[in-house]
């Protein structure tokens, strides 16, 4: 593992590339920023915004925004409806996980807040917990079913309601590092960043599942998609994820303070929805060496928050720690035990990155910190 000389991004990040000097393709993103007229930028959403609105009549739906009620959705929001004066449709997938009282307030605020229709997807249960288990236990993707249909439902239900323009937030490829890392406004190859693929519904049918319980789980047909107008706000914008927080707070939108402190993460407002989810996101720190943690320290020192020192320190307390409460939750819905639960991480561990020290427990070979 090598690892950037602005922030704390390892090489192991699925799609990542180092220039050079040794800096990460998310801080060259971030560099180019100096570059960019985001007046030009802003003008081009407007222009945008104009081809569509009013495209349904007076009182239709001229846009469509797929929103999970956290803070960036917020964002989203207030950016398409308030600035934008544009009349948006709200659609979510919601997992089947118990949600805490904050993803609960949420999903409501983001409706209360700025006067939108939300139509919300929750996934076969039954279905749910046996592709969450087949994919844990295969994969290490446990929310395998989730993260497609985030991507997939939003594409079907655009083209249902005829809402060509389909708002996502950041482009998560170019602006944290991943294969594709291109900087562009359109989000019509989304479906591709790995998050949502790489398990064909061939494979999820071998299992078990009847081919009627996925009908979201493959998106429309590409002449479908090609009608649509999917965009990337963060194109058009300083995207910033600690900026978004505090203009969605002054919104209503709730994080997880007084509520759960969560021993993975360094902030209390990233995905607060459902504990259960975490342990996906928690699953690339055994199998590539960084987690959360490293994640939003990163974006912390691009933004000047804090130094790569400070950074460190935090990714060496929290990245390898996933929070007891998900697990506990995660294991409640699947149906596994703990002991079991974590056999199967083990199983996931890196062993070209890791090695077990004598009280059995994984560390990296060449951690951050040396």
């Amino acid at each position: 593992m090598k690892y950037c000389i602005k922030c704390v991004m390892p090489s192991t990040r699925p799609g990542i590339t180092f220039d050079e000097r040794g800096v990460c393709a998310a801080c060259q993103s971030y560099e180019k920023r100096e570059k960019v007229n985001y007046d030009e930028r802003w003008h081009e959403l407007e222009n945008i915004c104009d081809k569509y609105r009013g495209m349904n009549g007076v009182n239709g739906y001229d846009c469509m925004i797929a929103v999970s009620g956290g803070k960036d959705s917020h964002f989203q929001v207030h950016i398409m409806k308030e600035k934008m004066g544009m009349n948006p449709l709200l659609v979510s997938v919601e997992d089947n996980f118990p949600m805490t009282k904050a993803g609960i307030h949420n999903i409501k605020n983001i409706s209360e807040a700025f006067g939108c229709d939300v139509i919300s997807m929750k996934p076969n249960l039954q279905v749910q917990k046996k592709i969450t288990k087949y994919a844990f236990e295969k994969y290490g993707k446990p929310t395998y079913l989730i993260d497609r249909y985030i991507y997939t439902y939003p594409l079907h239900m655009a083209n249902k309601f005829n809402t060509p323009l389909l708002v996502y937030g950041e482009n998560i490829a170019y602006e944290y590092g991943g294969a594709d890392a291109v900087e562009t406004y359109s989000a019509k190859d989304q479906i591709n960043n790995g998050v949502g693929s790489g398990i064909p519904i061939e494979e999820i049918l071998n299992i078990g599942v009847n081919a009627k319980s996925l009908n979201f789980f493959d998106p429309p047909a590409q002449v479908d998609i090609e009608k649509l107008d999917p965009i990337y706000l963060s194109y058009f914008l300083e995207w910033n994820s600690f900026k978004n927080y505090e203009l969605a707070k002054r919104n209503g939108f709730h994080d997880l303070t007084h509520e759960w402190t969560r021993t993975h993460h360094v902030e209390q407002f990233d995905q607060v929805d459902s504990p259960a989810y975490l342990v996906h996101s928690w699953m690339k720190y055994p199998k590539f060496g960084h987690a959360s943690a490293t994640d939003y320290t990163a974006r912390m020192i691009r933004y000047g928050m804090i130094s790569r020192e400070q950074a460190i320190e935090l990714v060496r307390e929290h990245d390898h720690a996933l929070d007891p409460r998900s697990v506990r939750e995660f294991c409640q819905f699947a149906g596994y035990s703990e002991r079991d639960f974590w056999k199967i991480v083990d199983e996931h561990y890196n062993r070209k990155i890791f090695i077990k020290n004598n009280n059995d427990t994984w560390v990296l070979k060449n951690p951050l910190w040396g």
